[in-house]
């Protein structure tokens, strides 16, 4: 019998996924230090999620001094504008083709997170020209169900930039 958690391939051995771990531990230290939201909101867990994934599905090795070169590149794929949904989508499928593993299990969790999770927010597209009228109310504020992903690639996004 084999013990739980293997696969039979590794002798027996755990497989643990530290890439994705280190991935999701980066992101998730650059969003406490951005201090935008609290760590135990949606939003939070949204903006982890994505920024993990950018860190897990770009190219290069992450660690150490590292981190602080790649912030450049995690700042451009997360950019407001560029294709980071289909970029995910693509990285995630040269992944599965190349190898599977826990890691990859993870992100594709992540992802699919992201993708079937809708958190309600402003609505951005009925912001009145010329500002908030200032007597309205929070609770008068137009909202609507936003993907996860819509909400946590700019919260990372912006993490990057303060870190």
């Amino acid at each position: 019998m084999r013990p739980e958690g293997t696969n039979g391939t590794s002798g027996g051995e755990l497989l643990v996924p530290m890439a994705w771990m280190y991935a999701e531990y980066i992101a998730d230290e650059l969003l406490r230090t951005g201090d935008l939201m609290p760590p135990t909101t949606l939003e939070f867990r949204a903006g982890r999620n994505a920024l993990a994934l950018t860190i897990f599905l770009s190219d290069g090795a992450v660690g150490g001094a590292r981190v602080v070169a790649r912030l450049d590149e995690w700042s451009s794929l997360t950019a407001a504008g560029r294709p980071w949904h289909g970029w995910v989508r693509e990285r995630l499928r040269e992944r599965e083709a190349a190898a599977s593993g826990p890691d990859l299990a993870l992100a594709r969790d992540a992802w699919r997170w992201l993708e079937e999770t809708e958190l309600l927010a402003a609505d951005l597209d009925a912001v009145v020209p010329g500002g908030v009228d200032p007597r309205a109310e929070a609770e008068d504020e137009p909202r609507v169900w936003t993907p996860a992903w819509e909400l946590g690639l700019p919260l990372g996004h912006l993490a990057i930039h303060l870190f």
